[in-house]
């Protein structure tokens, strides 16, 4: 098995989670703030490197949960980090180092394993 399948491998979900076709919508900045879990009425969006994932059903997400500071936000830089402060909740991660691309990049797998894509943050210039 090579590197690349064992690492494909190692982010698979313990159950096996199906997913919709992704969707390139557009997504506002604006719009993807208000889907941070505070408005019972509305899902709860993360984006990673512009494309947005919707991880509703993951309690951790939402107020009060462990990644809740992730929610509503492109938090790029703060998962190529391993941070949850919430100033390195940013979408900007191109003056990283080569290790913390290459987590972030782990991160968008894991992530694209999991969750629906529903969209893409309209103008991100981080994809």
């Amino acid at each position: 098995m090579s590197e690349q399948t064992s690492r494909s491998k190692r982010f698979e979900p313990k159950e096996p989670v199906q997913l919709d076709p992704p969707k390139d919508d557009p997504i506002s900045v604006e719009e993807l703030s208000k889907c941070d879990g505070t408005d019972p009425n509305r899902p709860i969006y993360v984006a990673i490197k512009g494309t947005v994932f919707d991880v509703t059903r993951n309690k951790a997400y939402a107020p009060g949960g462990n990644y809740h500071v992730f929610a509503g936000k492109d938090p790029s830089r703060a998962l190529a980090k391993s941070s949850l402060k919430p100033e390195d909740c940013v979408p900007d991660w191109y003056d990283l180092d080569d290790k913390e691309k290459t987590v972030l990049d782990e991160w968008f797998t894991f992530f694209s394993k999991r969750y629906n894509i529903v969209g893409r943050v309209e103008g991100a210039t981080n994809r």
